[in-house]
């Protein structure tokens, strides 16, 4: 063998170990950044379609997405399997993450056990009933905001007028539903409104309603800040300057004497003189004229 293809094989040989180190070096360095990749980035739970309050969670209803580790939610899951049979207190629409805090704890007994869930701590939850007008119709839903007017008489109104005031604003709704009552000896389907309230609110609103009618407005998704400062109104302010005014009557004029003053002297009333007559007459050959008094007609 000569010198020079004893060079050539040797070089040969070098470059194929060094190829060999650097694809090993290559493997190496990749398996290290999916490593690094792995452990910046978990899988977190979150709802494939719109999950309604007090539904129970299947698998069908969950899907995963890669989250940063340093934007990973408390109470998070990675398995949809750990939230089988779970009942949500929130409303989730498709994409919102499935939290702890979002589902009733483990230990909670069944869906009919939500509402508890839903009332924010220091809140209270109240019921009313409204009639279909009151009730926007029809259109209110939970998580929808009102505000609350109530109409009621005077106290200190002696005609009896009426006074509509905003009593309530920016109150949220947690449920609506129906309840039974009996009306003319007859079962009628009254609605009810759950509203989430203080719970100083929350005796406005039960004394208001035993007071007089209420009537829930319905405020925009977006209006949750905005506060309107009413006086109420009655219906003479409804009614003003429509309602032609009428004038005041004419008193008797009373005529005041004063104390210091003499009386005036009493008017004697003088008759006029009535005419008088004289009549002629003749019995026989004797004659005499007798005088009369009285009145002239016409």
């Amino acid at each position: 063998m000569t010198r020079t293809r004893a060079v050539i094989i040797v070089s040969i040989v070098a470059l194929l170990f060094a190829g060999l180190a650097s694809l090993g070096v290559y493997n190496y360095l990749k398996q290290q950044e999916l490593k690094a990749m792995a452990s910046a980035v978990q899988p977190l739970v979150v709802a494939a379609v719109e999950i309604a309050v007090g539904t129970k969670l299947e698998a069908q209803q969950m899907k995963t997405v890669a989250m940063p580790q340093d934007s990973y939610p408390q109470g998070g899951f990675k398995n949809p399997k750990e939230l089988a049979g779970r009942v949500a207190i929130r409303y989730l629409s498709a994409g919102d993450q499935i939290t702890e805090s979002k589902l009733i704890p483990k230990e909670g007994a069944a869906p009919s056990g939500v509402m508890t869930y839903l009332v924010p701590k220091g809140h209270r939850a109240v019921t009313v009933a409204v009639n279909e007008v009151a009730g926007v119709a029809g259109f209110l839903a939970p998580n929808n905001r009102v505000d609350v007017i109530l109409t009621t008489s005077l106290p200190n109104s002696t005609a009896g007028e009426s006074l509509s005031k905003i009593v309530l604003q920016n109150v949220p709704i947690l449920a609506t539903g129906q309840i039974t009552e009996q009306k003319e000896g007859k079962p009628a389907v009254v609605p009810t409104v759950t509203m989430d309230l203080t719970p100083g609110d929350a005796e406005k609103l039960v004394h208001a309603s035993h007071k007089g009618s209420l009537q829930l407005l319905l405020r925009n998704v977006l209006d949750t800040v905005q506060l309107s400062e009413t006086s109420g109104t009655t219906i003479s302010k409804v009614l003003g300057g429509m309602v032609p005014s009428l004038p005041p009557p004419n008193p008797k004029p009373v005529v005041q004497q004063s104390a210091a003053a003499p009386k005036a002297a009493p008017v004697k009333v003088v008759e006029a003189p009535k005419p008088r007559f004289s009549v002629e007459i003749i019995k026989g050959k004797e004659r005499s004229t007798k005088d009369f008094a009285g009145e002239v007609t016409k």
